[in-house]
């Protein structure tokens, strides 16, 4: 008879279906470039990426599972509204910068979220999107893989850590993109991409289906045995 093993199948693969139904995320700043009225996650790092003048940026600290639901800056600040009282110079450019240091529920225990805040960075010609950040938004940390890892000395420890997945994980919705995290070494990849691809995140798959595999291989031989000892009886 088959029943009993068809039967323990199902409980397995039942069983494995019911668990945690959250994925985990990391916390880290991400990169964000103002595509006409809307935001879009930069496709490279601020490390190589080189603003024109006029340009708006965004920097928006979360606890993201992958790219595609990673928050965006809630500020809609236009360029000539953040650099209105920076003044045009001869071999300089002027970038827009929205900070959006999240919200509590995205801070580290014990640490609080400064307010959000734009700046006008007036930098040279050539200057990275970096260069034009640590012009206007000091103290930098980063880690030793040039993750950017604080802006303006917030969060003052941690770096792309991971975190469980009932904590607040971004509330700017689903954006398409598989662009880059605020890496200073600007590889084009966030910070969950860089820790390894979070489980359930973009190029990831979870390991649920391997388990339900190997659990119903398992199941199957044992009911096999259990038949053929029948037969022998």
């Amino acid at each position: 008879m088959r029943g009993p093993a068809v039967l323990l199948l199902v409980a397995a693969v039942t069983a494995l279906g019911a668990g945690p139904a959250q994925a985990e995320g990391y916390r880290y700043w991400s990169f964000w470039q103002r595509d006409g009225g809307s935001w879009s996650y930069a496709t490279e790092g601020p490390a190589t990426a080189r603003p024109a003048d006029g340009d708006v940026e965004g920097f928006r600290f979360s606890v993201s599972v992958n790219t595609q639901d990673a928050a965006k800056p809630r500020d809609t600040a236009g360029f000539a509204a953040i650099c209105a009282d920076t003044p045009a110079e001869d071999g300089r450019k002027r970038v827009a910068l929205v900070l959006d240091f999240g919200t509590t529920e995205d801070a580290p225990d014990g640490e609080r979220p400064p307010e959000p805040r734009t700046e006008c960075a007036s930098v040279p010609e050539d200057a990275t999107s970096g260069e034009a950040l640590a012009a206007v938004a000091k103290p930098l940390r980063y880690n030793t893989s040039a993750l950017l890892c604080a802006i303006a000395g917030y969060p003052e420890r941690g770096c792309g850590e991971q975190v469980s997945g009932d904590a607040g994980a971004g509330d700017g919705g689903a954006d398409p993109s598989g662009g880059s995290g605020s890496d200073g070494s600007g590889d084009g990849r966030s910070g969950d991409d860089r820790a390894g691809e979070p489980a359930g995140g973009e190029g990831g798959g979870s390991s649920t289906g391997l388990y339900a595999g190997a659990a119903a291989v398992a199941v199957l031989a044992a009911g096999a045995a259990w038949q053929a000892r029948r037969r022998r009886g």
